[in-house]
């Protein structure tokens, strides 16, 4: 499908971690030179050495280096990149960026400006999808307190107040009685203030128990549109994905071709093309409603590069490149069940709090139908000034069913050590009944907390005991990742986790 003839040359990675990692790869799959990018905190990190060359951008604080338009163009031009890939985050979905590129003579590979400020604000995305017919949330585009009320009153209760700007929860209050709704507005507006510099916040009838499903979009330069399936994401903390499959538990053929239809037209109605996702609520009546675009390539994508076989960024850069997709809706075929989490340094006890440091040790799964799409390494360290996202494990089977089964069996292989990470809560979930069942939605963590990151109380005077225990089950787990005893752990939880629990005993 690529030219290797005619293709980019070079191409820089305006990005750190596990993506700059992930676009790398896929660049040299197709003989393209890899520019990296790297802040003095990173100097050691993967993307850096896995790049044909890097250059430093400035000091650890993202404003002075990844998030530096003038600084990046300029290694641009430095370096003779002809084309510039962003990831996600950081200037993924800055249309100054996309235009600064195009002034300077380099491509963007991602969507025109023009659809990243049609869809870039929420609110007017929001009125651009009803004028498109993309059905979305009853509620209000936006107000002072007194209009948020009235729309509130109108809709009725619960509301969700968002901000207009940004995402990843930020912003975001729920609100289910009238007495409580000023003072979720005035929160809501400062914390939109703080993190987007945009103290604008709009209204929306909240969903009761909804899920996140959305839908992967991919279009070329010469108006070819299609859907790439759905994800669904509704396994989330503090309005974050942490696990996202395909197919949804909860899809159908019929919803997924109404769906499928919706979000082609919604792009369509803003002249996108590359890779981006519209994302819907989908209630437990079938009904689903817009809550956004992401103008960009999703966290979540290789689920559904698993279940159809097409690389994603590799679409993206020929897309930029000029090329036409060469597919249609109707030889897409989607095959078999993918699932992804995201293991990230933090320590689900304390809220999910972040938990940066140095890995000490790090093992990670392999074998049939596992990927991980990873940005550290033995003796890295996970910044306390960026996303503490590790990696991205994903597994490919059949059927759900031997999709989850693959991947209790990667979680109890995955070892990292030296920080804390999530890996327990992930092998938690995937055993909790209800999960298995594909019984679920964005409410599903705070339901079920007590079994998914409940903790066994240990008295001081175990605490040596209790040391020694976990010591030993982190020895083990490390030392036999692949060996695991017939029915020494029924639970299907590796031994270092059956030690949290406190399935030891004192002697």
């Amino acid at each position: 499908m690529d030219n290797r003839a005619a293709m980019f040359k070079k191409v820089l990675v305006a990005n750190r971690g596990e993506i700059a990692v992930r676009v790398i790869r896929t660049l040299h799959e197709m003989g393209i030179a890899a520019v990296a990018v790297y802040s003095e905190v990173d100097r050691a990190a993967l993307h850096v050495r896995m790049a044909d060359e890097a250059y430093l951008l400035g000091p650890a604080v993202a404003r002075e280096s990844y998030l530096n338009i003038e600084k990046i163009l300029d290694v641009a031009k430095r370096s003779g990149a002809e084309a510039i890939h962003p990831g996600y985050g950081f200037l993924s979905e800055n249309p100054e960026f996309a235009d600064a590129c195009e002034r300077a003579g380099v491509v963007f590979i991602g969507p025109p400006s023009s659809a990243m400020r049609a869809m870039g604000s929420k609110t007017a995305a929001r009125q651009r999808m009803i004028e498109a017919g993309v059905p979305v949330v009853p509620g209000a585009q936006s107000g002072d307190v007194e209009e948020m009320m009235a729309a509130a009153e109108r809709v009725g209760f619960p509301v969700m107040l968002k901000a207009a700007s940004g995402g990843g929860g930020k912003g975001m209050r729920l609100v289910e009685r009238a007495e409580d709704l000023r003072q979720a507005y005035e929160r809501a507006q400062s914390e939109a203030l703080k993190f987007f510099g945009d103290a604008t916040v709009y209204l929306e009838k909240a969903v009761i128990r909804p899920r996140h499903v959305e839908i992967q979009v991919l279009g070329d330069r010469h108006g070819n549109l299609v859907h790439v399936f759905e994800r669904d994401c509704s396994i989330q903390r503090r309005h974050q994905k942490v696990v996202e499959e395909t197919p949804s538990p909860a899809m159908t053929p019929e919803l997924l071709r109404t769906m499928g239809e919706v979000a082609v037209k919604g792009a369509r109605a803003v002249g996108y093309y590359s890779a981006g996702t519209f994302e819907f609520l989908l209630g437990a009546d079938g009904a689903f409603y817009f809550l956004e675009m992401n103008t960009r390539l999703q966290v979540e994508h290789p689920v559904s590069e698993l279940v159809t076989g097409l690389d994603l960024v590799r679409e993206m850069v020929r897309v930029a490149w000029g090329e036409a997709l060469g597919y249609t809706q109707e030889s897409l075929v989607q095959r078999g069940h993918a699932i992804e989490v995201r293991v990230y340094a933090e320590d689900p006890s304390t809220g999910f709090l972040p938990s940066p440091g140095r890995i000490e040790a790090l093992h990670v799964p392999a074998g049939p139908g596992v990927r991980d799409d990873g940005g550290a390494y033995p003796g890295c360290e996970i910044s306390s000034y960026y996303d503490p996202l590790i990696s991205k494990m994903s597994v490919w089977a059949p059927t759900r069913e031997q999709a989850i089964q693959r991947m209790q069996r990667a979680l109890r292989e995955y070892v990292v050590t030296g920080i804390k990470t999530n890996l327990a809560f992930h092998q938690r979930l995937f055993a909790h009944p209800e999960f298995v069942k594909g019984h679920y939605d964005t409410g599903f963590i705070d339901r079920y907390r007590d079994a998914l990151l409940g903790w066994p109380e240990v008295p001081a005077e175990d605490a040596e005991v209790w040391a020694v225990a976990t010591a030993l089950a982190a020895s083990r787990l490390e030392g036999h990742a692949h060996a695991r005893a017939e029915g020494a752990h029924g639970n299907g939880l590796s031994p270092w986790v059956t030690a949290q629990r406190g399935s030891w005993k004192r002697g």
